[in-house]
């Protein structure tokens, strides 16, 4: 067990998919794994072990923000001896370029979060993925005809601010769009010698305020779900 994590060692495959939601770390593990396992529930975040395609993965929860993700990707990678995190989450796009439900394979995260210098004196405001699970995700969709785009993300501490315009950061490196982890991932696998992806699908469009609705978004983000877990396979 590690402080924030209660599963045993062994309870937790090599291969993890974090969604930010523990509900949604459940609602994966219910309907895409067989002999779903709950491991942890330690503070209400949730993490399963089961077979997909009788291969063992993980599913489980990061939080929200910086100081969550990297808490929990820290303790898998150094105490469960994970290898590989694919982060399946949302995001905003600040650009009518993008169109809800479009996925986007995350290359690059920028951000201006002092997170990975002062974690890891690792300097810079962008961190690329880590390791070969980005090409992957890349190869894994194109042999499923789905369409995907690699993209450079603004990840951001903050998700209400006063200043509604596109921060300068996300405009200096092209960000079309923005969440909340992937740079804290990426720093975590980079100063660990780890593999690290994100998957996101756009949810909203922020300059129209055009959304998914509740209702859509199991069906929203079931390809991205299958697009990880398929990506998963070939790395276990």
């Amino acid at each position: 067990m590690s402080i924030h994590i209660s599963a045993k060692k062994g309870e937790i495959a090599k291969v993890i998919l974090q969604p930010g939601d523990p509900l949604r770390a459940q609602y994966i593990a219910e309907n895409f794994l067989e002999n779903a396992k709950l491991v942890s529930k330690t503070r209400g975040i949730l993490y399963y072990t089961g077979l997909y395609k009788g291969k063992e993965i993980s599913i489980g929860a990061s939080g929200m923000g910086f100081p969550s993700i990297g808490i929990y990707s820290y303790e898998l990678y150094t105490e469960y001896d994970v290898d590989t995190i694919v982060r399946i989450g949302t995001c905003g796009a600040y650009t009518t370029d993008l169109k809800v439900f479009d996925i986007l394979n995350v290359e690059h995260a920028a951000s201006e979060s002092t997170y990975a210098k002062y974690a890891w004196e690792i300097e810079g405001d962008i961190i690329s993925h880590q390791g070969n699970i980005f090409d992957v995700i890349n190869a894994t969709a194109e042999e499923s005809s789905l369409k995907t785009k690699a993209v450079t993300i603004h990840s951001s501490d903050i998700f209400y601010r006063k200043d509604l315009t596109v921060p300068e950061i996300a405009t200096r490196y092209n960000c079309p769009a923005v969440e909340m982890e992937a740079f804290g991932l990426f720093a975590n696998a980079k100063h660990l010698g780890k593999n690290a992806a994100t998957i996101l699908t756009v949810t909203d469009i922020i300059p129209t305020h055009e959304k998914i609705s509740a209702d859509q978004r199991e069906t929203a983000l079931k390809p991205m779900i299958e697009l990880a877990l398929e990506s998963a396979l070939k790395v276990i």
